[in-house]
């Protein structure tokens, strides 16, 4: 496993809010990261549909933690900014998160993630994130 990944799977495993979604996180390259979780009713607005803060905290976190694998060894990172556009009702088995980032910049660095729905082996495209995180120096 390349340092990258380990350091994105350890943070991961410390985000008690991703454990209460019971998702999960795959790096997929150095700068790309993917969430998932399944579908709980739990989870659902009064509409019966998956819930907005679930879709954007995959979404933010996705980002977060492709920014993280960039970011210097001695940083950890924080969202400082995002903008989201819902685009369907997030209806579905499984619900994921693919990140990727767009420029890593010194101190800032700009993201972007589409949240998908999964059922019936389709995808279909519920939300888009633009993100900008903050390289923060990790404080011992």
């Amino acid at each position: 496993m390349e340092e990258f990944e380990r350091r994105v799977q350890d943070s991961f495993r410390r985000q008690a809010f991703m454990k209460t979604l019971g998702a999960e996180i795959a790096t997929r390259k150095m700068g790309e990261v993917e969430i998932r979780f399944p579908f709980h009713r739990s989870l659902t607005q009064q509409n019966d549909f998956v819930h907005a803060g679930a879709i954007t905290s995959i979404l933010d976190s996705a980002c977060g933690y492709a920014a993280l694998s960039v970011a210097p060894l001695d940083h950890d990172v924080l969202s400082i900014e995002f903008k989201v556009n819902f685009l369907s009702p997030a209806v579905g088995e499984e619900f994921c998160a693919r990140s990727h980032v767009k420029r890593a910049g010194k101190n800032l660095i700009v993201c972007a993630a589409d949240a998908f729905a999964l059922k019936n082996s389709q995808e279909k495209l519920v939300a888009t994130m633009l993100a900008t995180i903050m390289a923060v120096m990790r404080i011992a």
